[in-house]
C-alpha cells in the first residue's frame, strides 16, 4: 500500500532567518480502476481505503446500488522499479446480472485530484438519474447541530493535520454524531471515499445523514450526494451556481459558508429550523404579528 505520507526537505525562510528541515507531504498517485478486467479510469489519488474509492466512484457513476452488485475487489498489476506492486491498479468484479457502465461513463484518460468530471465520454453522461428520492427524507438538522460539523471533522483530519494539503468529506448522523470521516487530496475521491464505507456497510439510502466537505460545494459532489439519497449537503466555502441548480431539483438542502455558527442556506431550508433564540428580534416581532 502507498504512503498517505511523504517527508521531503524545505528551505524554511522566516522572519527570523532561514533553516532546512524535513516536511510532511500529502501523497498524490495515480489509481486505475478496472471493472471486469477493463479499464475504467485513472484519478489522482492520497493512497489509502481504495476499495471504498472504487464502491462510491461506481456507485455515484450509478454503475451499482448495494453492496452484492460487486463480487470481488483486488489490486493487480502495478509493479514498480523495485518489482513490488505499486497498489496502484484496483479491479472491481461486478455481480452475475450488474450491466458493466456504459461508453459515458469511461474516463480514457487521467482525471486530476481536483476534478472528478474532467474526461467525461459525452456531455449527457455528466447527469445522472439517483434510484434514491433525497426530497422524500423527513431529514432535519438544526442550525446548531450544524455549526458544530466543521470542528468535529477536523478533529479526524489526522493527515491534514500533519500537512495541511488534503480535503475531507464526513458523514454525520441528525445529532451531530461522525460516521465516517475520509481524507484525500481530491474533494470527490474523499467523498467516494466515505460513500463506498456506507455502501459496503450497507448504510445506503443515507436519508437520514448530512454529508460535510471541506471546500466549496460543486455540481458534482451534489450529484454524488442525491446518487447516495443524502437530502443535506454542507461545505465551509462557497458554492456553485449548478450546485444549487442540482440541490434544489432533487430536494436536496444545500448550506455554505459553513463557519462557526454562520452558514447561507441555498436549497430547501425547511429542514434547518431555528430555535426561538437564535432568531433576530426583527423576525421574531414579524412572526408575532403573522400570528
Amino acid at each position: 500500500m502507498g504512503r498517505v505520507t511523504v517527508r521531503r526537505p524545505v528551505r524554511m525562510i522566516t522572519s527570523r532567518g532561514e533553516h532546512t528541515r524535513p516536511d510532511a507531504l500529502a501523497a498524490e498517485e495515480p489509481l486505475e480502476i478496472r471493472v471486469n478486467g477493463e479499464p475504467l479510469t485513472v484519478t489522482m489519488r492520497t493512497p489509502g481505503h481504495d476499495v471504498e474509492l472504487a464502491h462510491g466512484f461506481l456507485l455515484t457513476e450509478g454503475v451499482i446500488v448495494e453492496y452484492p452488485d460487486v463480487r470481488a475487489a483486488r489490486y493487480c498489476a502495478g509493479k514498480g522499479p523495485d518489482g513490488q506492486n505499486t497498489y496502484n491498479v484496483l479491479d472491481v468484479a461486478l455481480a452475475e446480472g450488474t450491466q458493466p457502465p456504459d461508453a459515458g461513463v469511461r474516463r480514457n484518460f487521467h482525471t486530476t485530484s481536483s476534478c472528478g468530471v474532467c474526461g467525461k465520454a459525452a456531455l449527457d453522461a455528466v447527469r445522472l438519474s439517483t434510484r434514491f428520492d433525497p426530497n422524500a427524507s423527513p431529514c432535519v438538522v438544526s442550525s446548531k447541530v450544524l455549526a458544530t460539523l466543521p470542528d468535529t471533522m477536523r478533529e479526524r483530519q489526522r493527515v491534514f493535520a500533519s500537512t495541511g494539503g488534503l480535503h475531507a468529506a464526513g458523514l454525520f448522523d441528525t445529532n451531530g454524531e461522525p460516521v465516517v470521516v475520509r481524507e484525500d487530496i481530491g474533494r470527490h475521491n474523499a467523498v467516494d471515499k466515505a460513500l463506498g464505507w456506507a455502501l459496503l456497510h450497507d448504510h445506503l439510502p443515507l436519508s437520514e445523514h448530512v454529508l460535510l466537505v471541506s471546500g466549496r460545494a460543486s455540481f458534482e459532489l451534489v450529484q454524488k450526494a442525491a446518487m447516495a439519497g443524502i437530502p443535506m449537503l454542507a461545505a465551509v466555502s462557497a458554492p456553485s451556481s449548478l450546485a444549487a441548480e442540482l440541490a434544489e431539483q432533487n430536494g436536496i438542502t444545500l448550506v455554505g459558508f459553513l463557519r462557526g455558527t454562520s452558514m447561507n442556506i441555498y436549497t430547501a431550508g425547511h429542514r434547518v429550523p431555528l430555535a426561538e433564540h437564535e432568531r433576530s428580534p426583527v423576525a421574531a416581532t414579524e412572526n408575532a404579528r403573522a400570528s
